[in-house]
């Protein structure tokens, strides 16, 4: 251990055996305040502080801040400078926070930020905020009063709660690490050209946004969730050898007509750090309930349940490969997903499904070229025959085909964890799991799905149910080893409808009864809208 290693740790073990000593309040009070914009908010302003207390009406007053015995409370407080009148966004309390630690006075530090931001730790620390860039900070005076020295008090400690204070350290510079540790990524080449300036963000205006934990991990980067303000946001975070799948995935989102209720919601995007460190951010809506991988592992479905995902899934998809010129906010061109799976459908509070991550997207405009058009891209055990074989027709609807043959393996993967059949229900499986494994090659992929053209196994207790036979019937066409006789999403949602309606008038009795007449059904036609 070196003389500054050993340095910087007698520190830490001095600073916690006077915590130790002084010992934390588990409460605290902070200023609160919230802006309204009806009402004036703005006060007197100096060049390098304001004061949190006057002539502002809308003052909520203090609040008590509480929070769990291992965590600081500290304060906070958010402004803006507007013509060179200071305007108070918010104050309050604030989550445990290192860049809080020991802070007395609330002092933003950063230079000419768009939204000013402080914290501090103490009683009602947030009531006065300043500003004092680094780059302008006088000389350090030693006017604060000397705290008194107690070493032989300190040293008695320090030697008694060794072994104490070891395990609390292993725990701190753990948790510290998890949180503030940024992934370490193999050295790349920066590219030539910039991502280029983002556009304004109104949404992310008010600052700040706080990382709080890591939800999922995919090929192209990390998902956090993430606090703005008051409200829970996700935080997709690409390192810059990603920067494609980042710039494609924002550009979708971007495209006319991308706002719908089973689509997920993009709020904004951001660049952080610079050159090697470079990361590329996007924000989007936060869900919960995570993906419908997470959620079949974790629950098994009514038979309601199950139509409320299917139908809203592929409502969002037939919403996504439809071309629709008239659209009120320009033409919605049609964007083929190239990567669906459950893993990239969201489930929300209500269980409605939204469709996610959007990277290796095709979008289909007149007269433009669609973009990277490679072939064998997506999720091996997802991939049609087509894709696999490398034999795709690079067409608009050959690309739309490839996502329903992979719509047909999430619907069964719905139909193996719903109890509305009559027969044992098996732990959560991927499709091909039971064939290939968890982590099949291509080759795997290939020799089970071309070859041999295998498909999950529809178990026989399904077709007893009356809605199970026709999704039965529904999965069977949908990964159809023939590309064109595939259903489009638009019929998936039609027939989901039928179904549902179906069974919602039919009594347990005369389910055998039905199954035999189901085949006289007038379904939609398979091709409705590719």
């Amino acid at each position: 251990m070196g003389s500054a290693t050993k340095l910087a740790f007698s520190v830490f073990l001095i600073s916690c055996s006077s915590g130790a000593i002084l010992g934390r309040s588990d409460t605290q009070k902070c200023v609160h305040y919230n802006y309204s914009p009806s009402s004036s908010s703005s006060s007197s302003s100096s060049s390098s502080s304001s004061s949190a207390l006057g002539s502002r009406g809308n003052l909520s007053g203090v609040v008590t801040c509480s929070g769990e015995k291992d965590k600081r409370l500290h304060c906070f407080a958010t402004w803006k400078n507007v013509s060179g009148v200071v305007q108070v966004v918010k104050q309050g309390c604030w989550l445990d926070d290192v860049n809080c630690y020991d802070r007395s006075e609330c002092v933003e530090r950063k230079d000419a930020p768009e939204v000013f931001f402080c914290c501090c730790e103490g009683s009602l620390c947030n009531d006065k905020f300043f500003y004092s860039p680094d780059s302008y900070l006088p000389p350090v005076t030693t006017t604060n009063k000397p705290v008194t020295q107690k070493t032989p008090v300190l040293t008695t400690l320090m030697y008694s709660l060794v072994p104490i204070m070891a395990v609390t350290a292993i725990v701190l510079i753990s948790f510290w690490m998890y949180r503030h540790h940024k992934l370490a990524y193999p050295p790349v080449l920066v590219p030539t050209q910039d991502p280029g300036p983002m556009p304004p963000s109104p949404i992310l205006g008010q600052k700040p946004l706080q990382l709080l934990e890591i939800k999922a991990r995919g090929r192209f980067g990390c998902v956090w969730k993430a606090q703005l303000l008051s409200e829970y946001v996700a935080v997709k975070i690409f390192p810059i050898q990603h920067k494609q799948s980042w710039q494609n995935e924002y550009e979708i989102f971007n495209l006319n007509g991308m706002r719908h209720e089973n689509l997920l919601q993009f709020m904004g995007a951001e660049k952080r750090g610079n050159n090697m460190e470079l990361e590329l951010w996007l924000i989007t809506a936060y869900h919960e309930k995570g993906s419908l991988t997470d959620y079949l592992k974790a629950n098994v479905l009514s038979w309601s349940e199950l139509c409320l995902i299917a139908q809203s899934m592929s409502r969002g998809l037939a919403y996504l490969h439809e071309d629709i010129p008239g659209h009120k906010d320009g033409h919605k061109p049609a964007v083929a997903h190239r990567d669906f799976k459950s893993k990239n459908v969201l489930l929300k509070s209500n269980l409605t499904a939204c469709i996610a991550d959007f990277g290796l997207a095709l979008r289909f405009e007149a007269g433009k070229s669609p973009g990277d058009t490679h072939g064998q891209v997506g999720t091996r055990r997802y991939m049609a025959p087509e894709v696999l074989e490398g034999a795709i027709n690079f067409q608009r609807d050959a690309f739309l085909r490839i996502d329903m043959y992979a719509v047909g393996l999430v619907l069964w993967e719905l139909a193996s964890r719903c109890k509305a059949a009559d027969g044992p229900l098996d732990e959560y499986m991927l499709p091909f799991e039971e064939e290939v494994g968890q982590h099949p090659s291509l080759e795997d992929m290939q020799e089970v799905v071309v070859h041999k053209k295998l498909r999950p196994t529809l178990r026989e207790c399904w077709q007893k149910h009356a809605g199970l036979a026709v999704l039965c019937e529904t999965i069977e066409e949908c990964w159809d080893h023939e590309a064109e006789a595939r259903l489009s999403a638009g019929c998936v949602e039609e027939r989901v409808v039928q179904m549902q309606r179906q069974t919602s008038v039919t009594g347990p009795e005369e389910i055998v009864t039905v199954v035999t007449m189901v085949t006289n059904v007038d379904y939609p036609p398979k091709e409705s809208s590719l």
